[in-house]
């Protein structure tokens, strides 16, 4: 059985309603790169795209989205690095180590005024568990065997996580319903 990720391969525990956030740390032995999430997750998921950071021997990372205002970076600024800055959601990572702490837009998107975080990088526990897996079959363009996809989310649906090729469908309304403001299909009072 295949690696999903350490915080849902036993099963997942269930997060705080009234957690207040706390401090993620990259994986440096001395001076760790800190960023501290003055709120919990707005939404959290399993995601299997390419970008997204994981733990060695996962398939999946776990992110989470906090708004832009709660998140600020409290120690070692300077090691930090934008991963691809071609890309929508700017991967803030560890110079050093690789661990990627927080995925800022700051072009027009759908998404902007929301960070991207990785909540395994916090020792506090209370952060919501992940809703949903994306992005699933995007497992298969990075190598892993398209004939054993299906026993993948087979584990994925036995902790509880309904799987998607995309974003989970309120999401993706959001991302349509944004897109249909802004090119004028819909009314920006909406």
């Amino acid at each position: 059985m295949a690696s999903l990720h350490p915080l849902i391969d036993n099963g997942i525990t269930k997060g705080k309603p009234d957690f207040a956030g706390g401090k993620l740390r990259c994986h440096c032995k001395t001076n760790p790169v800190e960023v501290t999430v003055a709120s919990n997750v707005v939404h959290n998921h399993a995601c299997g795209c390419s970008k997204c950071w994981k733990p060695a021997g996962s398939l999946f990372s776990i992110v989470g989205v906090v708004p832009r205002d709660s998140l600020s970076v409290t120690a070692n600024p300077e090691k930090l690095t934008i991963v691809d800055e071609s890309a929508a959601i700017q991967r803030n990572a560890c110079k050093e180590c690789g661990v990627h702490l927080f995925g800022r837009i700051e072009k027009d998107h759908p998404f902007k005024g929301l960070d991207f975080i990785h909540v395994e990088l916090s020792d506090e526990k209370g952060w919501q568990e992940p809703q949903f897996a994306a992005f699933v079959s995007s497992i298969i363009e990075q190598g892993f065997d398209p004939s054993k996809i299906d026993g993948v989310r087979a584990q994925l649906n036995k902790v509880g996580l309904q799987t998607y090729d995309a974003l989970s469908p309120p999401l993706m309304d959001a991302i349509a319903t944004w897109t249909g403001k802004k090119n004028g299909a819909l009314p920006a009072n909406l």
